[in-house]
């Protein structure tokens, strides 16, 4: 076992049925297996969560996408168009503490595995569903992913360059995002029920979601009485400068260091003026306010655009971090991947894939009494089918081979 990481038993003993797939619901389930729960993801025996991209009688040609958002679960392979076979999903909720799904609309209802079935089948049970929109919105019935939550719940209005078009937010929020919401409410959900036993049903759609992760704009749209627009690497709102990405050299894709001066900290001027030799410029009236320097963006910007292109990013933003300015270099993907510092943290840890080898994944980013939690590899499909009946339903291997030759698993 790695000594930067462990195992966490914050959940121990919780049991989670999961009817999840692709993205918003797996994030939920997943986090929820990282500290420790027990979670069964329920896949249809010849394909499994349409996330892990199976083609019949074809290997799977992208794995990763599934691995990265269903480790530390049990798979379990159920047939439930089987009468027999939906009987032991049955048996399971009755045993289970929370039940999660994101089917499309009305899916889970027509399988007979609504809330309101199962709630007769266990009442103290939290039951968990992730849409895209919300029960009462207009396009209730409507399908989502990612984009579209994050087109129709703002995000993509306030992402982008002033006067261009809308641009897609590069990171899932729209998925994981949900998903972590969700997350956090079992965990609330579940702690009341330890004192009163009482069950509930969460419900979180994707659309609603996104104005979680909105609050900041509506905040400013208050103050403006404006719809908030784009503003490209500025922070839509924020009224100083300098604030914003500046190049850097030797000029790639990703050769920028965000620089942000607050307006709540006049020393920010002060001390970027100084680093850069510019310490005439500290009580130019020009730039005496941040008003001031808002009204000069431009040549503002062009001063810090001078400085930051004689330097490289990493160089930028140890030189401006270090005179108390907050500085960001733009890292892309396999740059972090390769920082050894993660990996050193236990925030990226490698897993050891019995049929593909090695790859690394990010894990839950909080630390605990030090550690953050130790990562399992994603289950292959319907791995552990037979382990969860006899550790939960208490069957013999016997009875998983009948099973099997029935036709429910």
């Amino acid at each position: 076992m790695n000594t930067n990481t462990a195992p966490v038993e914050f959940l121990s003993g919780i049991r989670i049925v999961d009817f999840t797939q692709f993205e918003a619901g797996p994030s939920c389930t997943e986090a929820l297996a990282w500290l420790g729960a027990d979670v069964v993801k329920i896949e249809n025996p010849k394909l499994g969560d349409p996330g892990r991209r199976r083609r019949p009688g074809a290997p799977d040609e992208d794995p990763w996408y599934f691995y990265i958002f269903n480790a530390n679960k049990k798979s379990m392979t159920v047939n439930l168009k089987s009468p027999r076979g939906l009987a032991l999903v049955k048996d399971l909720l009755r045993k289970a503490d929370v039940c999660v799904e994101n089917f499309a609309p009305g899916t889970i209802e027509r399988l007979g595995l609504g809330y309101e079935d199962v709630k007769v089948l266990n009442p103290g049970i939290i039951y968990c569903q992730v849409k895209g929109f919300g029960e009462g919105s207009p396009f209730e019935t409507n399908l989502a992913f990612d984009m579209i939550a994050q087109a129709c719940g703002g995000t993509m209005s306030v992402t982008g360059e002033a006067g261009r078009q809308p641009v897609k937010p590069g990171i899932s929020v729209g998925d994981t995002g949900t998903g972590m919401l969700m997350a956090i409410t079992i965990l609330g959900a579940l702690y009341q029920r330890r004192e009163t036993g009482q069950g509930r049903r969460l419900q979180v759609a994707m659309q609603d979601a996104m104005l979680h992760y909105m609050r900041t704009n509506f905040s400013t749209q208050r103050r403006t009485g404006n719809a908030v627009g784009r503003a490209g690497g500025k922070v839509p709102g924020i009224t100083n400068a300098p604030s914003g990405l500046y190049p850097c050299k030797p000029g790639g894709s990703n050769d920028w260091v965000y620089v942000m001066t607050s307006r709540g900290n006049p020393e920010h001027w002060t001390r970027l003026m100084t680093l850069l030799g510019h310490e005439e410029l500290i009580n130019d009236p020009r730039y005496a306010t941040p008003a001031d320097r808002v009204k000069n963006e431009v040549e503002v910007d062009a001063i810090i655009t001078d400085w930051t292109l004689r330097h490289t990013k990493y160089e930028a933003m140890n030189l401006v971090g270090s005179v108390g300015v907050p500085a960001g270099a733009v890292l892309d993907t396999m740059e972090l991947q390769n920082d050894q510092s993660f990996v050193k943290r236990g925030i990226m840890q490698t897993i050891e894939h019995p049929k593909l080898g090695t790859y690394k994944m990010p894990t839950w980013p909080v630390r605990i009494d030090g550690k953050p939690p130790l990562l399992k590899r994603a289950p292959e499909l319907g791995e552990h089918t037979g382990s969860v009946l006899v550790n939960w339903l208490g069957m013999t291997e016997a009875d998983v081979e009948k099973l099997r030759a029935e036709g429910a698993l």
